[in-house]
């Protein structure tokens, strides 16, 4: 029961550190693991406008997912980022979940970085939901619209006391990522909204570290390190924590919140994950960096 129940884990983790979606918490990703940013100073100018990263996630030593994110700024005045993960072994066995998650929007001279569509791409066993978050460009919550493989579409205007002011999760990740490339602390807040709750992300600079590369890992270099705190704030939240609250409770219990390791892996490129680690009741997880991509520059674990 206890090994069932780390592996469980392992999936909320991963799952949800990509997408807060309604659609990802009924199928065990119930809050995001993002980072949260406080509104930016202007960016530096990018050289390197396209990264790709892929990472795997051990739960136990167990390699139970995989997952790959692409930041984009190639198309001027725009920003992209998407994130795909999927289970794998006797994870993918147990729980065969895939998803693909994409925010695109604009990118502001001033710093500030407006979504226009949040869409997530869940495959659970044989079922598929398409859900597209739409905003509008003055920061504004639009609309749900929501595809299902066997239903009808349906189209949901949340209730704007859920919605104002809020950004989605991959949106609020890139805005950390430029904070952190830009030389600046990984401390802030943001509210997200992620269908059917909105929470505040709370994210706390932890300190400057130095990483080696492992057969794990690919990177190797001067990393910052953080902790994020998921607090609730309005919304279908439950009595009991479930989901990535669950676990981050679990943590907080043991004196280790949820921590990042985020790194300007390339000169002038956005900072990007590199590493994570989540503990848990039924032991630590972590995700890992294998490959890195950007121009001319690739990192591998086979270096």
């Amino acid at each position: 029961m206890k090994r069932l129940g780390f592996i469980t884990s392992c999936c909320v983790f991963a799952l949800g550190f990509a997408v807060p979606t309604q659609a990802a918490d009924e199928h065990m990703a119930a809050v995001a693991f993002s980072m949260a940013a406080i509104e930016p100073a202007a960016s530096s100018s990018r050289d390197f406008d396209f990264q790709r990263v892929n990472f795997d996630v051990y739960a136990g030593g167990i390699h139970a997912v995989q997952a790959s994110m692409d930041l984009d700024y190639r198309e001027k005045g725009r920003y992209s980022m998407m994130f795909s993960a999927q289970t794998r072994g006797l994870l993918g066995t147990l729980a065969p979940w895939q998803g693909t998650f994409e925010s695109k929007g604009w990118a502001l001279k001033d710093g500030r970085r407006i979504p226009q569509l949040h869409e997530s791409i869940a495959m659970w066993r044989n079922e598929k939901e398409v859900k597209s978050y739409n905003y509008t460009k003055n920061g504004g919550f639009q609309d749900i619209v929501t595809l299902y493989k066997h239903k009808k579409p349906k189209k949901k205007v949340p209730d704007e006391a859920l919605t104002k002011g809020t950004t989605d999760a991959l949106s609020a990740t890139i805005l950390v990522m430029e904070q952190v490339a830009d030389g600046g602390k990984c401390e802030g807040e943001r509210d997200v909204f992620d269908g059917k709750r909105r929470y505040t992300l709370i994210f706390k600079h932890s300190r400057f570290v130095e990483l080696k590369k492992t057969r794990y890992n690919a990177y190797s270099g001067l990393a910052v390190e953080c902790t994020v705190e998921v607090k609730p704030v309005a919304g279908a939240w439950h009595k009991k924590p479930r989901g990535w609250f669950s676990i981050q409770e679990q943590g907080r219990e043991r004196g280790m919140m949820p921590t990042v390791w985020l790194a300007q892996v390339t000169k002038n490129a956005v900072a990007v994950p590199v590493r994570v680690r989540v503990k848990t009741a039924y032991g630590t997880l972590f995700m890992h960096m294998t490959r890195y991509e950007s121009g001319d520059t690739i990192l591998t674990t086979e270096d």
